[in-house]
């Protein structure tokens, strides 16, 4: 092909073809790699960056109180009681410190040891990148017995910084605007904050954070009664990661009588730890690292493991209680029914995984083994009767690993005489490659005979599950293979847990469908039965989570028509807007449906509305806080039947479901 001059001229690529982005433009042209999404993730993420500052001014001993503000108009304030930004000037960059912390990417005191000793915000990116995606920012600044201010719009300032006034107080208040073209929605939903601010509460003792939302006015209040009648709360803790520990595990049953802690340093690491044995069946071991959540573990976690694994065996062995075993005991059942907070602090913490929250300091993993093995080592020592119990704990775990292996072993040979090995019921798509197939797990085989028949069947296959499938959270491990829907969702999907070597481990490398899809009724036992599921995916195929792979369906709850006129509403919202629409030359004639059930839509609707990948709403399932997922499994499947009943009351107005 032969380029005429013009086209030539288009095509050339030179010096001037080279894009120079200035300030923090890079950061608005391409926030997702800044902040990780433009979406509900990203836009809380904002919040985090302005609170890590203020915690790491806690972390060295200058701050002690830190609110959060949710405004009526959208925007957020974040006040500390630190020493306040410095606000006089820069000479490198020739302009005040406040301005170079607000406008220069990686600029800030956390990067000077002798400010910070260690840095949650190194994790992030930033204030500099709030201010940035914010449409505007005002910071102010309490310090030296004046109250100094500037303003900034998309990362810029507007004016020079600005003395105000006078004050006896010192600290920082940052209050920005989200920016509405950069963002997908930005609303700030309060339970994610409320979350993070009770976690960081626990992983620092004697810091008072709390929070306040002044969008939402509680119904005997109004706006004239002050800050009371806001939705508003307040959190602090005295014991640190014991209160953690006895938080997540409210809703279990202990089997020792206190939490063993650890606090110390090694090899000029501080390692702080508390853990407790529960009757579950499950592991709960969080770890964290200059207060970021490690969901992907790393060698702070591969250290606590390795201490905990080797002492408990030294100490089991020693006392003769292993002696009757015929099999041998694995790592995976030192950590069964345990809950633990691992919180370390690194001065250079280096990430890496996916998400970037796996910890790869090598010399991390030996500092926490020698603290795990010097503290609990002592521990069972002085405390016989806990120590025995544990030990029962892990003898009853094996057991119940070596049932559930012969239970599993037993499902794979079926699988192999019953020729492809996949489940009577399921109806299979034709396409092979797992990246475009999805599979639908349907209540009830009358929704899934209409899923069947309304579907693609090149790509998507459908399992029909009947009845409600086991409550894991109080099933032995060996019991959840002896139910036969829990069977069938193995076999389906082709994954399988466990290799030679009896890990828990999910093994993905065979799984059939990227897209695994939840579809049940739009009802009190569809939302049971979806959190069921749910419940099993958590405690027994995390990584099919953690990678991405676990959807939820979301179908219609009314069909509102008027005529020739139809719209299918997702919310009560909707459905009243529709009504709104359609009645405006006259509130008669308009017919509403309120679907309850899969079955009540025909085979077409239910393509149109929940499978048609160009028109449906699927909600993909993620774990943005492991520890409050665990609790709140824990407690929504568990036998406290108290905490459930407040936690359905408190979210009643968020459920579209019939009672």
């Amino acid at each position: 092909m032969v380029l005429n001059p013009e086209e030539l001229k288009k095509n050339e690529y030179l010096a001037t073809s080279i894009q120079v982005l200035e300030g923090l433009e890079a950061v608005r042209k391409r926030p997702a790699m800044y902040i990780g999404d433009v979406g509900v993730k990203g836009l809380h993420h904002l919040v985090y960056e302005v609170i890590d500052n203020s915690i790491d001014e806690a972390m060295v001993g200058y701050c002690n109180n830190i609110d959060l503000i949710i405004n009526e108009d959208g925007s957020v304030t974040v006040i500390d009681d630190g020493r306040g930004i410095p606000v006089d000037f820069h000479e490198a960059e020739q302009k005040s410190a406040l301005e170079v912390v607000m406008t220069v990417l990686h600029a800030g005191g956390k990067f000077d040891k002798e400010s910070y000793k260690v840095s949650g915000g190194l994790h992030g990116v930033g204030v500099s990148c709030v201010n940035a995606l914010s449409s505007k920012l005002i910071a102010e600044v309490h310090r030296e017995g004046k109250i100094y201010n500037q303003e900034y719009s998309s990362g810029k300032p507007l004016s020079d910084i600005r003395e105000i006034g006078t004050t006896e107080k010192t600290g920082t208040i940052i209050t920005f605007y989200p920016d509405n073209d950069i963002f997908i929605d930005t609303e700030f939903h309060y339970d994610i904050l409320s979350t993070r601010l009770r976690e960081l509460a626990f992983l620092n003792k004697g810091i008072r954070l709390s929070i306040v939302d002044k969008r939402d006015v509680e119904e005997n209040g109004n706006n004239n009664n002050g800050d009371e009648s806001y939705r508003q709360e307040s959190f602090y803790s005295e014991e640190g990661l014991k209160e953690f520990v006895k938080f997540l595990d409210v809703t279990r049953e202990s089997i020792i009588d206190d939490i063993i802690y650890i606090d110390t340093e090694k090899n000029e690491t501080p390692v702080e730890i508390a853990l407790q044995y529960n009757t579950s069946f499950s592991e709960n071991v969080h770890s964290y690292v200059n207060n970021i959540n490690t969901i992907e573990g790393g060698t702070h976690l591969a250290g606590f493991r390795r201490g905990l694994t080797r002492t408990l065996k030294a100490y089991a062995e020693k006392s003769g209680m292993l002696s009757k075993l015929k099999f041998d005991i694995s790592g995976d059942d030192f950590r069964e029914g345990l809950t633990a907070i691992v919180s370390i602090k690194v001065q250079e913490p280096q990430f890496e995984g996916q998400t970037k929250t796996k910890l790869g300091n090598s010399e991390v993993m030996g500092a926490v083994d020698q603290a795990v093995s010097s503290v609990l080592s002592n521990y069972l020592e002085e405390n016989p009767k806990d120590a025995r119990s544990i030990v029962q704990k892990v003898v009853l775990a094996a057991t119940a690993r070596h049932a559930a292996r012969k239970a599993r072993e037993l499902v794979q040979r079926k699988n192999v005489l019953s020729g492809s090995g996949l489940p009577g019921k399921l109806a299979d798509c034709s396409e092979r490659d797992p990246a475009i197939c999805e599979i639908f797990l349907v209540e009830g085989d009358s929704a899934g005979g209409t899923a069947k028949q309304g579907r693609d069947r090149a790509f998507q296959a459908i399992l029909p599950l009947r009845g409600k499938i086991l409550n894991v959270e109080k099933a032995m491990p060996h019991k959840i293979f002896d139910n036969e829907e829990i069977k069938n969702i193995f076999t389906a999907l082709g994954v399988s847990i466990g290799t030679a070597e009896d890990s828990k481990e999910l093994n993905l490398e065979k799984l059939r469908y990227f897209k695994v899809v939840i579809m049940t009724d739009a009802d009190v036992d569809g939302s049971h039965i979806s959190t069921l599921i749910m419940t099993f995916f958590f405690r027994h195929m995390l990584e099919l989570i953690k990678n991405g792979h676990l959807y939820i369906a979301t179908p219609p709850l009314y069909l509102i028509k008027k005529g020739k006129n139809e719209r299918y509403c997702w919310t009560e919202e909707e459905r009243k807007k529709a009504i709104m629409e359609f009645g405006q030359g006259s509130e008669s004639g308009i017919h509403q449906q309120r679907y309850k059930g899969l079955g009540e839509m025909n085979a077409e609707q239910l393509w149109e509305t929940t499978m048609n990948p160009d028109t449906r709403k699927l909600r993909q399932v993620t774990i943005e806080n492991a520890a409050e997922a665990d609790r709140i499994f824990a407690m929504l499947m568990g036998d406290e039947v108290p905490p459930r009943r407040e936690f359905i009351e408190r979210h009643a107005k968020y459920a579209n479901i019939d009672v």
